[in-house]
């Protein structure tokens, strides 16, 4: 099982992607907030987490994701998530991920839809 993820932020107009490569568990906590801190600290006001569709995702991950979620709706920021099997999609609906984060079939649905919504 992998223990660490490497996380790349790209900036796309006014989406922020967050480019997530490795499994998502508990041990992706530090790396998942200190990407999130620092997109958060370069004033992204719409975050993109763009997970690789070969990532496990357990539910140490899910409430990682959770934790995200919250601060980006604490911090009034529009997030979206992309690149998760059908599987994942309905995990995350079955949770209530699906109410705070639209989930997107592409990347460049995403961007589209993420860069026309209103902050």
């Amino acid at each position: 099982m992998q223990h660490s993820n490497e996380i790349k932020l790209e900036s796309h107009g006014t989406v922020t992607v967050m480019e997530i490569q490795g499994d998502i568990t508990a041990f992706s906590e530090p790396f998942l907030n200190e990407a999130y801190q620092k997109a958060n600290a370069e004033g992204a006001s719409r975050i993109l987490l763009k997970i690789d569709q070969g990532s496990y995702i357990n539910s140490g991950g899910i409430a990682i994701l959770i934790q995200i979620l919250a601060q980006t709706k604490k911090n009034n920021q529009v997030i979206g998530i992309t690149g998760i099997s059908d599987h994942f999609k309905k995990i995350f609906h079955m949770v209530g991920i699906t109410k705070f984060a639209n989930i997107h079939n592409s990347l460049t649905e995403a961007l589209e839809t993420m860069a026309g919504e209103a902050e």
